[in-house]
């Protein structure tokens, strides 16, 4: 995520930001940490609603041939990470005490590098025993957590080793309250792990009161809104959304309905600035000849528009839209979703492919072509096999990156 403003820095290196240098801010209060004592029971629920996702037992999981399988596991992670430990003793003087939890660790997949990372960064999540670890991780996981995604998690966050059971069970119960489906909680965790650092009571309830009472979302499609940007309840979200919701309300006259669908569908429209975000790409839309009443229509359908690239996205699809498919720009009002199709991808070869076969209708090319599942554009539209459609987009993909790297060469001889 870019273009984002995060609680402590401000980040600025996209075209959608604003052009600042990275400015250190106040961040929000922080959860305490082990031994620390938590008040965050509240109106979306106690701790015992999800007492189940405590770790359980290992006693009885694994049948005997399973067991023997895990020790061979081990014995050979055992070894790796034996040799890596060495290696960080000798570099970084790693205490002995440490070698159980860093075994551990190597199970996720952590290599020499993550752990001078985390060390450099935080070495006080050494200090934490292999026990309150395992039992730690193992609740994260039973919450939903793909154990491929913990790696990333304790590189961007090592301070999760170190908070108390309760806190993650207070954090995970806010989601479930809040309507984020207990099929994905684990997703909106590893998306937003600083979450844990953040006090329920006094940081992120007061995010989602302010996305109710001052951005106008519905409670209701709250756990939606998080689920399609787990980051916005650890942004920073402040007086600037007035000043864009003021913006779009003068400058489309979109009343304040349409405002809030297109938050409600692209929370990241929160963030995004006006000047070099939001304002070029309604320019580009008014450019090509789109009115107001059509900007609107279009940004409330499809508001990730005001995400895409200018030059890289939106242009070389309307050039597309206008020169080979011989539509005009009314037709995105119809079709906006053309916009968030990939060019090379399904427009170009589903197109090119028509036309190979004959199929292609004579004038505009239906843009309703390009909305279907592939297999369901060859039985309606090509009548044909979805494995001949594939190989012709492969060819075509090929024959592109080839033209393409061909005309890289001879700028470069030149």
């Amino acid at each position: 995520m870019s273009g984002l403003e995060y609680p402590g820095v401000l980040y600025s290196n996209s075209p959608h930001a604003p052009s600042k240098r990275p400015v250190l801010q106040t961040p929000l209060i922080k959860e305490n940490w082990e031994g620390g004592q938590l008040e965050t029971r509240g109106k979306y629920g106690s701790l015992e609603k999800i007492n189940s996702l405590l770790p359980r037992s290992k006693v009885g999981r694994s049948s005997p041939d399973l067991m023997n399988m895990d020790s061979e596991v081990e014995l050979k992670n055992e070894s790796i990470s034996r040799s890596l430990f060495q290696k960080l003793q000798e570099e970084y003087e790693f205490d002995d005490k440490w070698l159980p939890l860093v075994d551990y660790l190597c199970t996720f997949g952590l290599k020499e590098s993550h752990f001078t990372y985390i060390y450099e960064r935080h070495m006080a999540c050494f200090q934490i025993s292999q026990a309150s670890a395992e039992e730690r991780l193992d609740f994260l996981l039973n919450a939903g957590v793909k154990s491929k995604d913990m790696k990333r998690i304790l590189v961007r966050q090592p301070q999760i080793l170190e908070y108390t059971l309760s806190n993650l069970k207070s954090h995970v119960d806010f989601l479930v309250g809040i309507g984020v489906p207990s099929t994905r909680i684990g997703q909106v965790i590893s998306s937003a792990p600083s979450m844990f650092s953040y006090s329920v009571e006094q940081s992120l309830k007061p995010t989602v009161r302010y996305l109710i009472e001052e951005v106008g979302i519905e409670e209701s499609d709250v756990g939606k809104v998080v689920q399609l940007s787990p980051q916005i309840l650890v942004q920073k979200i402040d007086s600037a959304w007035k000043s864009r919701s003021l913006f779009l309300s003068k400058e489309l006259s979109a009343p304040k309905g349409s405002i809030v669908k297109m938050v409600t569908k692209h929370p990241q429209l929160l963030h995004y600035s006006i000047e070099d975000g939001i304002l070029p790409r309604i320019n580009f839309l008014r450019s090509i000849g789109m009115r107001n009443s059509d900007i609107l229509k279009v940004l409330t359908s499809l508001t990730q528009v005001l995400s895409l690239s200018l030059e890289g996205n939106l242009k070389p699809k309307y050039l597309y839209l206008v020169n080979d498919l011989k539509n005009n720009v009314q037709a995105l009002t119809k079709y906006p979703m053309y916009l968030s199709l990939s060019l090379n991808q399904r427009i170009r070869p589903r197109h090119r492919f028509l036309v190979s076969l004959k199929k292609a209708p004579k004038g505009p090319f239906p843009l309703s072509s390009f909305v279907p599942t592939d297999e369901r554009f060859c039985q309606r539209w090509a009548g044909t096999s979805l494995e001949k459609y594939h190989t012709f987009r492969q060819s075509l993909l090929l024959t592109g990156f080839a033209e393409k790297s061909g005309r890289k060469t001879l700028v470069s001889r030149r």
